[in-house]
């Protein structure tokens, strides 16, 4: 385990709701979500004023209203945050070119050796705070640590507008007052896994011996012994801002009936509605990959105008995507995936099909 590196999580305060406060002054100081208003929409982020009253992110806008008589609901406006962020990407650049970007609203980066040679990585945090505040009108949070899953768990200690660091001296005693939930990659469905097993905390979750973890978890036994212990040597990853979200199953027997079909689509469509919750993507563009048995593949893709989040909002448009797509007895599927990207899409309509006739990487990664 490296100790001496400097990693620096940058969060976003609230970032859609922000950036539309900040073009609309007169949002500012009332509930605001982002989302589109309709019998099945989504709310995509939430102002601290709308959180008041227990709106969050990825509730139904008509359980939001319920809750807030006095909501502002405003459409999503994502070539503005996509520019916003690009900016903030630049105040980054300044200081390090080892960044990650995880979506438009986050980012680590690695700023042990930086160009500005800043001895101390809090240091630097509060200047891109700073920067981000001045330049753009924004706040963003800060976590500052050794390793990523720590600057990442820093970065929501104080928000809004925080700021935090975690020391190699003090991560098991800060680590101790988590719950598991707390923990980077752990989502709802791994939670309920654990405490089923009475692990509630990050401190129970350490008794837990690294042969049990594996017995029972698999390969991500391993990553819960090692965050447990503030363990985590994940390098930066330079790269893109993630544009796609997605999941895929080969299947025991090829399959040839539309209703077995239609029953690996379902959970298909439930694992990637998991996936998409716990990274946080947003996307509106749903893609269906079918290859058969003799490995040529076809593709379907729909661009929908509001974010595509959960399973009532997928599920009908991967069955209207299936049901353009032939399989027989003679020509059945081997494998089948589905994936949201945030495509550049303006038309509802569906594009023409792509056809493959060799085994490529799964046009969504």
């Amino acid at each position: 385990m490296q100790y001496n590196r400097k990693v620096i999580h940058i969060d976003m305060d609230c970032f859609y709701a922000a950036v539309e406060c900040l073009d609309n002054p007169a949002l500012l100081g009332v509930p605001v979500i982002v989302g589109h208003d309709s019998e099945r929409g989504v709310v995509s982020t939430a102002s601290y004023e709308a959180r008041r009253y227990g709106v969050h992110s990825a509730q139904s806008i008509r359980m939001a209203k319920r809750l807030c008589s006095d909501l502002h609901i405003v459409e999503p406006h994502f070539e503005r945050y996509k520019e916003i962020s690009d900016a903030i990407h630049k105040i980054f650049q300044r200081y390090t070119d080892l960044i990650e970007p995880i979506s438009l609203d986050e980012a680590f980066l690695d700023v042990t050796e930086n160009k500005k040679n800043i001895e101390l990585a809090i240091d630097i945090a509060k200047e891109i705070k700073f920067a981000i505040c001045k330049e753009i009108g924004l706040t963003a949070s800060a976590g500052v640590s050794y390793c990523k899953l720590l600057a990442k768990i820093a970065s929501d200690y104080n928000k809004p507008d925080g700021l935090c660091v975690i020391h190699p001296d003090n991560a098991i005693t800060f680590l101790d007052k988590l719950k598991v939930e707390d923990l980077w990659l752990v989502g709802h469905k791994t939670a309920l896994e654990l405490h089923s097993l009475g692990i509630f905390t990050v401190k129970q979750l350490r008794g837990q011996s690294l042969t049990t973890l594996t017995r029972l978890f698999g390969k991500r036994g391993q990553q819960f012994y090692n965050y447990a212990r503030g363990i985590d040597d994940s390098p930066i990853e330079v790269r893109n801002v993630r544009k796609s979200m997605s999941c895929e199953n080969t299947f025991m027997q090829d399959l040839s009936i539309r209703s077995n079909v239609i029953i690996e689509l379902y959970h298909i469509t439930i694992e990637l509605v998991n996936r998409l919750s716990e990274s946080g993507f947003v996307g509106h563009t749903l893609t269906l990959k079918v290859k058969y048995a003799d490995f040529t593949q076809v593709t379907r893709s729909v661009t929908h105008t509001t974010p595509l989040l959960t399973k009532h909002e997928i599920l009908p448009l991967a069955k209207k995507l299936l049901a353009k797509i032939e399989f027989n007895a003679l020509h059945p599927i081997r494998l089948m995936g589905l994936g949201v990207s945030s495509g550049d899409e303006k038309s509802k309509e569906e594009k023409e099909p792509k056809i493959h006739y060799e085994e490529p990487m799964l046009p969504f990664t």
